[in-house]
C-alpha cells in the first residue's frame, strides 16, 4: 500500500520471503543511439575498451535478473509454507524503496489489518520508529503508529 506524507512516498506491505531484499540502483553510462563499430583494428580496440568498461554493469544486471528469477520461484513456495505451517507475516515499511521499519504481524488477516493501521498512521504524520538501516539526522522524536 502506497501512502504520501510530506511529499515522501511510503510503502507498507508484507514481506513475502523470509529475508529482506537488498535493492541496488545502477546509473549506467549513456552510450547514445546509433553507435556502431567498424571492422578495422581501431574499432576492435574501442570495442574491447567498451566491453571492459561495461562488463561490471552487465554482470550486475545479470545478478539482478537471477535474483528476480529466484524470487519468482521462491515466493509461491514461501507463501505456501507460511500458510501451511502458520508462520507469521512480517509487515515492512519503506521510505521510497529504502527499508525503514518492520514488525511481526501474525497471520494473513492480522498482517492486512496492521498494514492498514500503519499506513493510516503514516498519513496522519505518526511515523513508526526506524528499526532498519541508519536513522535520519533529524533531531525530532518519531512517534510510533497507533
Amino acid at each position: 500500500m502506497k501512502v504520501q506524507h510530506e511529499g515522501t512516498t511510503w510503502r507498507v506491505s508484507r514481506r513475502w520471503v523470509p529475508w529482506r531484499r537488498r535493492l541496488r540502483t545502477i546509473d549506467a553510462p549513456d552510450v547514445g543511439s546509433g553507435v556502431t563499430l567498424g571492422d578495422d583494428p581501431i574499432s576492435a580496440i574501442v570495442g574491447i575498451v567498451l566491453l571492459v568498461v561495461l562488463l561490471p554493469f552487465l554482470l550486475v544486471a545479470l545478478f539482478v535478473l537471477l535474483e528476480v528469477l529466484l524470487l519468482l520461484l521462491l515466493v509461491p513456495i514461501a507463501a505456501l509454507v507460511r500458510i501451511v505451517f502458520g508462520r507469521h507475516w512480517v509487515v515492512e515499511v519503506r521510505r521510497g524503496w529504502t527499508a525503514f521499519y518492520e514488525e511481526q504481524a501474525g497471520d494473513w488477516r492480522d498482517s492486512g489489518e496492521r498494514i492498514h493501521l500503519v499506513a493510516q498512521a503514516i498519513e496522519r504524520g505518526q511515523l513508526p520508529p526506524q528499526n532498519i538501516g541508519t536513522p535520519p539526522a533529524a533531531t525530532e522524536p518519531v512517534d510510533p503508529p497507533a
